[in-house]
């Protein structure tokens, strides 16, 4: 399985937010160095939110230098939990994919016990073409996110990727307002996803709970954005999987009052203008399991510092 679920005996938020998380401290606007990072992972795993942390995201091209940096943190005990990362696309698809083999090498001798493994990868993919390319070239054990654009065939696109038993990725914002997607173009890549059977990750845009106007970068004059909350996303796929419709999928997109979301041990509770919408663990395991699988964020403490700020861990 591509996530990890607890049981539905845990209450609602834990199945929500179990692996949801997936460090990109990389990369921007964080763009920390490597050092930095790993040690970030380390902390983040060991501290009582761990359980809401995914994989480390790290370029393929730079899983070496990981190894170097990472070794001397890595578990070692009998039993440890590995490290799990997801290796983003160079331009050389035939290179990474030999860095992403030599890194499991390199790991595979003490992977049962300890350690770490590669055991995603996310590239991005222009076309229908490029899609069944990348899938031919990919090994088959090797979970392949492939992202596609949100301006062309969303449909056909996805349709592909089905064909493919891949997985989609969706790119949700950026350190500009204008690579924030419209909420029908998000409703649409995930409905599309539902009708042909895709499971998919989402990145950028992130790292708060909801939709809100936030600064896009972490430069004290960074300019902001109208961005959306992951738990927008996560309710509104939910809604989506559940027959829900698409103009109640966008209002989800776009609340903003944390005053209309409820949690309880057994659900998840949407106040609409016009109705409550209930989300069971049973709807937010589903939702997990064959819709939004994680998201990437560059920072960790934002998702999770605000979501206990309002209550929901």
């Amino acid at each position: 399985m591509p996530v990890r679920l607890p049981p539905l005996t845990d209450r609602a938020s834990r199945i929500l937010l179990e692996g949801l998380v997936d460090y990109a401290g990389l990369f921007a606007p964080a763009s920390l160095a490597m050092p930095n990072a790993v040690r970030n992972y380390a902390h983040y795993r060991a501290a009582g939110s761990g359980y809401i942390l995914g994989r480390f995201i790290c370029p393929a091209q730079s899983l070496a230098l990981f190894s170097a940096t990472a070794d001397p943190l890595l578990p070692r005990d009998a039993g440890a939990i590995p490290w799990r990362l997801s290796a983003t696309a160079s331009p050389d698809l035939a290179s990474d994919l030999a860095e992403i083999a030599a890194f499991n090498e390199r790991h595979r001798v003490c992977f049962e016990e300890c350690g770490a493994r590669v055991d995603a990868y996310e590239i991005k993919a222009t076309s229908v073409g490029d899609i069944e390319r990348i899938a031919a070239a990919t090994p088959r054990d090797l979970l392949t996110f492939i992202e596609i654009p949100l301006d062309g065939d969303i449909d056909a696109n996805i349709a592909a990727v089905a064909r493919a038993g891949r997985h989609a990725k969706v790119r949700m914002g950026g350190t500009t307002a204008d690579m924030v997607p419209s909420p029908d173009v998000v409703v649409r890549f995930f409905a599309a996803c539902i009708v042909h059977g895709v499971t998919a990750k989402a990145t950028a845009g992130l790292h708060h709970p909801l939709r809100g106007t936030y600064r896009l970068t972490y430069e004290p004059d960074a300019a902001t954005g109208r961005m959306y909350g992951f738990l927008n996303v996560a309710l509104a796929v939910a809604h989506l999987e559940n027959g829900g419709s698409e103009a109640e999928a966008i209002a989800l997109l776009e609340e903003a009052d944390a005053g209309r979301i409820e949690f309880s041990d057994l659900h998840v509770a949407w106040h609409g203008p016009d109705r409550t919408l209930t989300f069971t663990r049973d709807a937010l395991q589903q939702m997990r399991a064959q819709g939004l699988l994680s998201f990437g964020s560059c920072s960790f403490t934002e998702p999770v510092d605000e979501s206990r700020a309002l209550g929901w861990l």
